[in-house]
């Protein structure tokens, strides 16, 4: 079993007073309250184990809140640092692309576009380097289009 130092929480007055007002403060993230209380119970010298018990959480995210709220204050512990998520498959050039393959005919053999023939041909064309049936479902979708359903397509007359 780990030894853990003793975690001693001080919180300064005007921190206290703002994580005793949080919850008062009208609608918050249940994480931020969680965390503003679990500070006020470290900062009544209350133990890791013993908050942990008191909010149903384990002993190793109270050591963590505390931690964070000693290197990075209050907006530290309180709130998870942004994420920056996955970065865009299509750039707006290959969205354009795809668009206007799918407005024209279909390969031959083919009487419709679908969301997985589209996948196929767009990369076949070299106009993305991969392209998954959700990415182009997603693009189809954001543009309203449904090229399976023959009336939606816009073709260019001959006539």
């Amino acid at each position: 079993m780990r030894a853990y130092r003793r975690l001693s929480v001080r919180l300064s007055k005007r921190d206290r007073k703002e994580l005793r007002q949080l919850p008062r403060k009208g609608i918050q993230p249940v994480r931020a309250v969680l965390r503003a209380l679990t500070l006020l119970q470290l900062d009544a010298s209350q133990t890791a184990s013993e908050v942990a018990r008191h909010m149903q959480l384990t002993s190793k995210a109270v050591r963590e809140i505390g931690r964070r709220y000693e290197q990075g204050g209050i907006e530290r512990a309180l709130h998870d640092k942004q994420r920056p998520g996955a970065a865009p498959l299509l750039g707006a050039a290959q969205k354009q692309r795809i668009i206007a393959m799918v407005c024209s005919d279909p390969p031959a053999g083919r009487a419709r576009w679908t969301v997985r023939l589209i996948a196929q041909e767009a990369v076949k064309r070299k106009l993305v380097p991969r392209a998954g049936r959700e990415t182009i479902r997603v693009l189809l979708e954001s543009h309203d289009f449904k090229p399976w359903r023959e009336n939606n397509v816009v073709r260019g007359g001959s006539g």
